[in-house]
């Protein structure tokens, strides 16, 4: 039974006085004019995005005269504008702020909007909360015709000011977040750089030297044991199979895609995760290091290196070497080239690590294990901001919760 003042619609239950609407009820789809490769340069005056680049730094520029041409022939989005991705993530969104810059064809897509039925202020957040689905399927392309039968649900103009306004806050917290994050991150980027640049009295040693076990899964294993075990749905037994997704810094995932019985882990206690060790992507996303240092046991998947250590006092120091531009630059100087890049155990084994005494390795990584913590601290603060602003969405866009 709908509750007065309330109705039942394809969208849900709303108010009485909210309607549903097409977002073709708005105005006209446009789009620029294509423009080919020959079109565009590595520098220039006017940049160019392309669906890949859209929302990022461009990677391609136009000439101002070719701009000024196409502005006037051709569709163009005004400012405050809200550009859609059309193709790859689709309906990705960035607000046309106004400075020249130039769009990619049919791949961006807007919509005139004539603001007499939704502010652009609050069509934002209503293209934000919409998911196009198409017979029952995720599409692979966002069609005109797709995009101008999508229904939402619109509130009077009156009420959209106060609902754009509560959500407009909620992103500029979650922007203040990441602006925070980034300044923290490149804090301790100069730290890193600074603290782990090797003094003179250091002691230069090879990563192997440190180790009682370095080594990877095989492929004969993984084929012809592992791969046939993996399940998708964790059973009482399993235990997490780890990818190089999976970790990073001190995290590690333990909800992964797939699991792995104990019976079959246990075959294998080299690559079985149940001491503090190192792991290093070789393959793939080369460079991200992890320290796995938890009471669960878990077990390493394919295109990773695992390290155990005689002494695991100096796993620490090892890991901020190797993620410190320094450490990059050493692993990636031992990338080969093939069908896909990717680090050989044995070059790995002979990395030179510079080493200070030991109580200057654990200030070291002290500092830096207590920026990674704010980091982090800050990371759940961002994650909970976008989820109280997913729920504030579906609250105020549907007239479950009413701000006039």
């Amino acid at each position: 039974m709908v509750r007065e003042g309330y109705k039942q619609t394809e969208l849900g239950v709303i108010p009485e006085e909210w309607k549903v609407k097409k977002l073709g009820d708005l105005g006209d789809v446009k789009m620029c004019k294509r423009i080919f490769q020959s079109d565009t340069t590595d520098y220039g005056d006017i940049p160019f995005f392309k669906i890949g680049t859209f929302g990022k730094e461009p990677d391609a520029f136009i000439s101002r005269n070719k701009y000024e041409e196409f502005k006037s022939k051709f569709s163009f989005p005004n400012k405050g504008e809200i550009l859609i991705s059309a193709a790859g993530t689709i309906g990705r969104l960035v607000k046309y702020n106004g400075e020249e810059s130039y769009f990619q064809d049919s791949n961006i897509v807007w919509i005139n909007n004539t603001k007499e039925i939704v502010s652009n202020e609050l069509l934002v957040f209503i293209l934000e909360n919409i998911r196009y689905n198409t017979e029952g399927g995720t599409i692979q392309r966002l069609y005109n015709n797709i995009l101008k039968s999508t229904i939402f649900i619109c509130p009077p103009l009156e009420e959209q000011e106060a609902i754009a306004t509560a959500l407009s806050d909620t992103d500029k917290w979650i922007s203040s977040l990441e602006e925070l994050i980034a300044k923290k991150r490149l804090i301790k980027q100069g730290a890193m750089q600074e603290l782990l640049t090797p003094k003179e009295d250091w002691e230069v040693k090879t990563l192997g030297s440190f180790t009682k076990v370095f080594t990877k899964q095989t492929g004969f294993d993984y084929s012809a044991y592992i791969k046939p075990s993996l399940v998708k749905r964790r059973g009482e037994g399993d235990i997490p199979f780890i990818q190089n997704k999976d970790f990073n810094n001190k995290w590690i995932n333990y909800e992964t895609d797939y699991f792995i019985p104990k019976k079959v882990a246990f075959n294998f206690p080299n690559i079985l995760l149940n001491e503090k060790s190192l792991l290093i992507s070789i393959s793939g996303a080369i460079g991200n290091i992890g320290i796995y240092e938890s009471t669960n046991v878990a077990f390493i998947g394919g295109a990773i290196a695992i390290l155990k250590f005689k002494d695991i006092r100096v796993i620490d120091w090892i890991m901020y070497y190797l993620k410190s531009d320094l450490g990059q630059l050493k692993l990636f100087g031992n990338v080969k080239a093939g069908s896909h890049q990717n680090l050989i155990l044995d070059d790995l084994r002979k990395l030179h690590i510079p080493f200070p005494e030991l109580q200057e390795q654990e200030r070291i990584t002290t500092i830096l294990s207590d920026m990674d913590k704010e980091i982090e601290q800050l990371d759940v603060q961002l994650e909970k901001a976008k989820d109280i602003k997913q729920g504030m969405m579906q609250e105020l866009l549907t007239g479950r919760v009413r701000l006039v």
